[in-house]
């Protein structure tokens, strides 16, 4: 089959690899019929190389087709269409049963002390192939898949593995009070669809980005917008009585504009030797930071600050005085998916589409333009905001 594999830093291009096939008794076998490309495949495009393996195949936000099931695998069958959350768990351990999917206990990558598997994101993480791709084995198929109508709208569904309930899961934690105020730093595919759910729970969203389109895309639903600049925090403080939002979504993640500093070290880190710079980035890595710098400077006190966007650095500098002074809380991590769908699909399937989903994509490619769009999409050429591959 032909799938996008990463090739090096910045490397990525479609090669025939094996097709997969059932390994255990829990597995399906899933034509693709679309695949996003995330914000946070760009980092291993850039910033997680070290992790990854020449020929790995990527890929997190899948749906497709079912071909073929193992014999422990009852709910499913042959032509269900379903799409496939990014985050690998089996729905019967302890931290599946409180909720924490994304912690799961039966597919934790003990090797590097992370969560759960996830499809094709490094080692870190299992090196599990990905999806985009033509085909996928898709592990505890007993559990992870949701079914979904077979409409012909594959948009309407696709985000469903991934940036719908981790938008979800960004403003739940966030946790504004009734009527409350948002403030999203980073407009991309994460923070568009936090600052819907922002505007569709009742709290006033300002969103701050720097592209211009994707300014205007928020806008579209409702949103307020800032552009992005060194006295943002006190544009958001002033709009909101002088006291700063209530709570801060971080959409942004390691690879912040604004950190020229921490981007250097990235950039040295990146240089050397893979196991080398594994040990470094476990040992000593920084995240460029000015997304949670920000975010503690703009919030109120007493607010809360939600991280949904990817950090990867074990010695990043964080100012806790400041964090202790305002008692701020913060919570994060990668999102439970399977424990927010019964909320969302009701409001995927809404024919209104509340959220929004029909208007998020900006592109559609096939997968033999794959690399040419990471390109556009690092870039933030051409308007490009969310690109789904079509197999």
């Amino acid at each position: 089959m032909k799938a996008l594999t990463w090739q090096g830093k910045r490397s990525v291009s479609v090669e025939e690899v094996p097709d997969p096939r059932i390994q255990e008794p829990t597995d399906a076998i899933v034509r693709i019929t679309s695949s996003g490309i995330c914000g946070s495949d760009l980092h291993l495009y850039e910033v997680l190389g070290p992790f990854m393996d020449k020929g790995d195949v990527v890929g997190h936000e899948p749906m497709g087709i079912v071909e073929e099931v193992g014999s422990a695998v009852t709910d499913l069958k042959p032509g269900d269409r379903v799409v496939i959350p990014f985050n690998i768990s089996c729905g019967h351990c302890f931290m599946c049963r409180h909720g924490l999917q994304s912690q799961c206990e039966t597919t934790q990558v003990r090797e590097y002390n992370s969560g759960c598997a996830i499809y094709g994101y490094s080692r870190m993480y299992g090196s599990v192939p990905g999806g985009q791709a033509e085909y996928l084995r898709v592990p505890h198929a007993d559990y992870g898949p949701i079914k979904v109508p077979d409409t012909g709208e594959d948009e309407r569904y696709l985000y469903l593995s991934d940036v719908v309930p981790t938008a979800w899961q960004a403003v739940q934690y966030a946790a504004p009070p009734e009527g409350g105020s948002l403030a999203v730093l980073g407009l991309g595919p994460i923070g568009q669809m936090s600052a819907r759910i922002g505007r569709h729970l009742g709290y006033r969203v300002i969103a701050v980005d720097p592209v211009a389109e994707r300014r205007a895309m928020a806008e579209r639903h409702g949103v307020e917008t800032l552009d992005s600049h060194s006295g943002v925090a006190d544009e958001l403080r002033e709009s909101t009585d002088g006291r700063g939002p209530d709570a801060v979504v971080d959409a942004v993640g390691m690879e912040a504009h604004g950190s020229p500093v921490a981007g250097l070290a990235q950039q040295a880190v990146g240089l050397l030797p893979d196991p080398l710079a594994r040990k470094a980035m476990e040992t000593a890595g920084s995240d460029r930071l000015n997304a949670v710098y920000t975010a503690i400077d703009a919030v109120r006190r007493g607010g809360t600050i939600s991280l949904s966007g990817v950090y990867g650095g074990s010695k990043s500098p964080l100012p806790l005085l400041t964090m202790f002074d305002k008692q701020l809380q913060f919570r994060m991590g990668q999102c439970n998916v399977k424990r927010w769908i019964d909320d969302l699909l009701p409001l995927v399937d809404d024919p209104s589409d509340p959220l929004g989903v029909l208007d998020l994509k900006t592109h559609t490619a096939s997968l033999d333009e794959a690399p040419e769009m990471y390109e556009k999409f690092q870039k933030k050429q051409d308007g490009c905001i969310k690109v789904v591959l079509k197999p």
